[in-house]
């Protein structure tokens, strides 16, 4: 299975230095150009500037086609690219977190999911503690509703 990721995920499970589920779940993963550019920016974490200096052998990175939806371009270049490159890899999973980027995607028939669904999909697994994830997700900013933390807790 294709699996097309944007930014936020693979900088947060660098973060918590649990950006290895990423293979241990889908083998390999695809990113396009632009994520490739933001996760080197000058305004990420150093952690993720020097992971993306030295890119692992299952980060494939691609470029995306360019398109002229104008529903996309509300939307960043890694998001949008992302979505582009899903598309024309016929991807199985396309891994975004922004809310509008999310509708986007699944209005075009792509299957998505989010750092909170890779992370309930490793607990399943048993790759990791999930509550102690969720927790060292919240010492390095990520913000989720508590709520919804407790839900996919109590799913668990």
């Amino acid at each position: 299975m294709i699996v097309v990721s944007d930014t936020s995920p693979i900088c947060y499970l660098l973060l918590i230095e649990k950006i290895n589920l990423l293979p241990q779940l889908y083998g390999e993963v695809t990113i396009p150009q632009a994520v490739f550019d933001e996760l080197g920016a000058a305004e990420s974490p150093a952690a993720v500037k020097s992971w993306i200096r030295q890119p692992p052998e299952w980060l494939e990175i691609k470029t995306a086609g360019v398109s002229s939806d104008a529903g996309l371009e509300l939307l960043d270049a890694g998001e949008r690219e992302a979505i582009i490159l899903a598309e024309q890899l016929a991807a199985g999973l396309v891994v975004l977190d922004d809310k509008a980027a999310r509708r986007i995607a699944v209005a075009r028939g792509l299957r998505i999911i989010g750092l909170l669904g890779i992370l309930k999909d490793a607990a399943r697994a048993g790759l990791i503690d999930l509550a102690a994830t969720f927790e060292r997700l919240r010492t390095v900013g990520f913000w989720v509703a508590p709520s919804l933390l407790q839900r996919l807790l109590d799913e668990e």
